[in-house]
Order: structure tokens, then C-alpha cells, then sequence
């Protein structure tokens, strides 16, 4: 395993960590699931590249779809909760009323 891997590992790792860690803000869990959506891109573009499959270099494109998707959802349910309840704490919010 080279170097590039064990470093974008790394990276997910980090982010992952940093979901798990920093869960109460709204904008830190968006943030950290961004770094996971990169650096998946990134491994999967070089593993794709490194490997000549042809076929499969439509993936990393649709990844990005899924992750601009995930990007605007999460952002526009940030705008909706910072304007309903003026704040991005997770634990403020009462998800169970409608």
C-alpha cells in the first residue's frame, strides 16, 4: 500500500473521528461528511486511474453527484434550522414535533 492510500485513509479516518466527535453542531457534522465524501473521490479516482478500468471512470463523477446532493440538502436543512430555532446545536432540536 503507497503512501498516497495510507495518506487519504488517513483522511477519511480524521473526518470520521470528526463526526464522531464534533456531532453536536450542525455545520461541523456537514463539514466532516464532506472530508469522508473527498477523500472517497480521491481514492477512488486513483485506484481507477492506477488501474485502467475504462469502464469505471464514470463512477467517480456520480460520487460527486451523490456528494453536491448531500451538500445542498445539508445546507438548506441548516439554513431551515438556524432560522427556526436560531441556533445549529443538534441537541436543541425537538425532531419528534411536528
Amino acid at each position: 500500500m503507497s503512501m498516497v492510500y495510507i495518506n487519504i485513509f488517513l483522511a477519511f479516518a480524521i473526518s470520521f473521528v470528526g463526526l464522531l466527535m464534533y456531532r453536536s453542531h450542525l455545520m461541523s457534522s456537514l463539514l466532516c461528511l464532506e472530508g469522508m465524501m473527498l477523500s472517497l473521490f480521491v481514492m477512488l479516482t486513483i485506484t481507477i486511474l492506477s488501474n485502467h478500468f475504462t469502464l469505471a471512470s464514470m463512477i467517480p463523477i456520480i460520487l460527486l453527484v451523490f456528494a453536491a446532493c448531500e451538500a445542498a440538502l445539508g445546507l438548506s436543512l441548516l439554513v431551515m434550522v438556524s432560522n427556526t430555532y436560531g441556533t445549529d446545536y443538534v441537541q436543541n432540536l425537538n425532531l419528534l414535533q411536528c
